[in-house]
């Protein structure tokens, strides 16, 4: 349950929240709780719980506050409680009759002076002191764990919280084994200038407190509604017909998921009506194996050591054998019961033809048209084709000839030269090529002297 400005924009993105979490329903906090009982009227408004239940870090951690005064707060109201050696701010979680149904669960008596005080409504002043000290957490988680690490300590901080005056800070750790941190509270309050308190939690409720999505597609469980974690062992699988598999058993938390818990009462009580010490039943031919039980159908499924074969028994006629194993007699048959369903199966639609009988020769004219436009329009274009050949080949003939003739004509004008009736030059040009080399001499001479 959320409020509107926390859903998804029109291209499906998340808006976020707008509200910065201080919207009325509580739908931006972890372990939101509904209070069902708001609207009833009750007889005597004296009688009415003074308790209120106050989330802080977002839902993570709740405490139960005492409001001394005439002032009436709603589900969502920030208001300003008592810390220690200080003041804290938180949201209003529950009220009313919701609350002493909680104090029962968790053995507190209404009336005990333990039982903190609320304040005043958060001012401006204390909202932006929170915001301050909200911002500061991230940077003191990352030096805390530097500073575990040079100790060489076997712990791994998973968060800080610290309180919204700044006076007081809390470090959340996980470690397998006890862990001596004297000088590691000595080192993180001379560092940060708080009042340190240490607090073991386990890998579950780090999970809870980081949050996120399982294998289910849901929130997890542990960040949403579940406070009390109960131990779960591999047992709940088997009794549940579940392959033991560590990454399919396994949360986010690395431990087994708690929700194996949550049908485990079923099934022990549907088990007590299953034969027990049948695991193995003696046969005719040879033993058969128990595989797996089936509370739903009320079957027990057998295996035999020549075949892969599975067959399902019923309870009673896995009795009956046991009985004439004890006598010493082993049966012949198995006699496997039918596990066929007996739901109706659907008939599949039979194919009717509303419409009618549907003529598709104009169809088929067009097509034949077609194909006998692409015939004859394939016959013309290889005609072309040939045509041009022919008038190709034919110019190309006539081309040649007419060459011939010109090389024949070309010979006649020109003859060879080796032959006798070559044609001599004219005298007068023989005159003038010896008296142009009668003069060549003397222009060298003239060039030397």
């Amino acid at each position: 349950m959320g409020c509107g400005s926390c859903g998804t924009s029109k291209d499906g993105a998340p808006s976020g929240c707008q509200s910065h979490g201080n919207c009325a329903s509580g739908g931006c906090n972890r372990m939101n709780v509904h209070d069902w009982l708001a609207n009833l009227p009750f007889a005597d408004p004296e009688s009415n719980c003074k308790i209120v239940e106050v989330s802080f870090n977002n839902g993570s951690r709740k405490f139960f506050f005492k409001n001394t005064s005439t002032n009436y707060y709603e589900k969502g109201d920030m208001i300003a409680v008592e810390g220690v050696s200080g003041f804290d701010v938180g949201m209003v979680n529950l009220t009313g009759e919701l609350v002493r149904i909680q104090l029962k669960k968790h053995k507190i008596d209404e009336q005990s002076v333990d039982i903190k005080r609320i304040l005043r409504r958060a001012s401006t002043t204390d909202l932006a002191k929170l915001k301050e000290t909200k911002a500061r957490e991230a940077e003191v988680l990352i030096r805390s764990r530097a500073m575990a690490r040079q100790l060489k300590l076997e712990l791994k901080m998973a968060e800080v919280e610290i309180q919204a005056d700044g006076r007081k800070a809390t470090f959340f750790y996980i470690a397998d084994d006890r862990v001596d941190f004297r000088e590691l509270i000595k080192l993180y309050a001379g560092e940060f200038k708080v009042k340190v308190e240490m607090r073991q939690i386990g890998a579950r409720q780090e999970a809870g407190k980081v949050g996120g999505i399982g294998s289910c597609g849901r929130e997890l469980c542990c960040s949403s509604w579940l406070t009390d974690f109960k131990s779960v062992n591999t047992n709940a699988a088997r009794y549940q017909n579940l392959s033991i598999n560590q990454t399919k058993l396994s949360g986010q938390c690395g431990r087994l998921k708690c929700c194996l818990n949550y049908e485990l009462d079923t099934y022990m009580d549907a088990l007590q009506f299953f034969p027990e010490n049948a695991d193995v039943i003696e046969m005719a031919k040879s033993r058969a194996f128990l595989v797996k039980k089936d509370i739903f159908r009320n079957l027990m499924w057998y295996t035999m050591p020549d075949s892969n074969k599975q067959y399902p028994l019923t309870i009673e006629r896995v009795k009956k054998i046991k009985e004439l194993n004890k006598q010493g007699i082993r049966p012949e048959d198995l006699e496997p019961a039918d596990v066929t369903s007996n739901k109706p199966k659907d008939i599949e639609p039979v194919y009717a033809d509303v419409v009618g009988q549907i003529s598709l020769k104009s169809l088929e004219k067009t097509s034949r048209k077609r194909r006998d436009n692409e015939r004859q329009g394939g016959q013309q274009g290889n005609n072309r084709q040939g045509n041009n050949r022919q008038q190709g080949n034919s110019q190309q003939g006539n081309t040649q000839q007419g060459g011939n003739q010109n090389r024949g004509n070309q010979n006649q004008q020109w003859p060879n030269p080796n032959q006798q009736n070559r044609p001599q030059r004219p005298p007068q040009n023989r005159n003038n090529e010896q008296q142009r080399q009668q003069q060549k001499p003397n222009n060298e001479g003239d060039k030397t002297s």
